[in-house]
């Protein structure tokens, strides 16, 4: 098999570190050094996009609210762990840009809706592209079987983290 920069590391450690799992330390560097390379990717789609994290983030949650892609800036703030005076802010860049519109709730106009436009739509469509392209290029070099067992075994990890804990993901709620 051949050596990459972590094995290089591991060797390094384990004359440091004889106690050192090299395992573990492979693995959970490995994880980690990837997980910053696919990071690093997201910025560059989002900066070629001229959008930022946060705006790719609203984008998000409204289009995880489904068809009509709406939701109030109350459900927003709590959706994104945002104070709703930092919301609003951002929500004005976002129309301003024509990302999505703000309009009266016909049902109770004293709410507020906010939603995805066409082009927040092709914003949003266009960075998930880019980023499921990044994550197929990384792991290109697996056969599918291997995707699956890879797949396979980070679950039982993540099932036992999260048997210890809060999920490692936040649910996707509907407003």
């Amino acid at each position: 098999m051949e050596e990459d920069s972590i094995d290089r590391h591991i060797a390094h450690w384990s004359r440091e570190l004889p106690g050192l799992d090299p395992d573990v330390e492979g693995a959970i560097t490995r994880m980690q050094t990837l997980v910053a390379l696919l990071r690093r990717r997201r910025e560059a789609a989002l900066k070629a996009r001229r959008l930022k994290g946060w705006e790719y983030d609203i984008l998000w949650r409204l289009r995880s609210a489904g068809p009509p892609y709406q939701a109030t800036p109350s459900w927003l703030a709590k959706a994104l762990d945002t104070h709703p005076a930092t919301l609003t802010s951002r929500l004005d860049r976002l129309e301003e840009s024509g990302h999505l519109t703000r309009t009266h709730d016909p049902s109770d106009r004293r709410r507020l809706l906010v939603a995805l436009t066409d082009e927040g739509h092709a914003a949003w469509e266009g960075t998930i592209g880019d980023q499921a392209a990044a994550e197929h290029a990384l792991l290109a070099p697996l056969t599918g079987a291997e995707r699956a067992q890879l797949a396979g075994l980070l679950r039982k990890v993540a099932t036992a983290a999260e048997a210890a804990g809060p999920p490692l993901m936040p649910p996707v709620e509907r407003p």
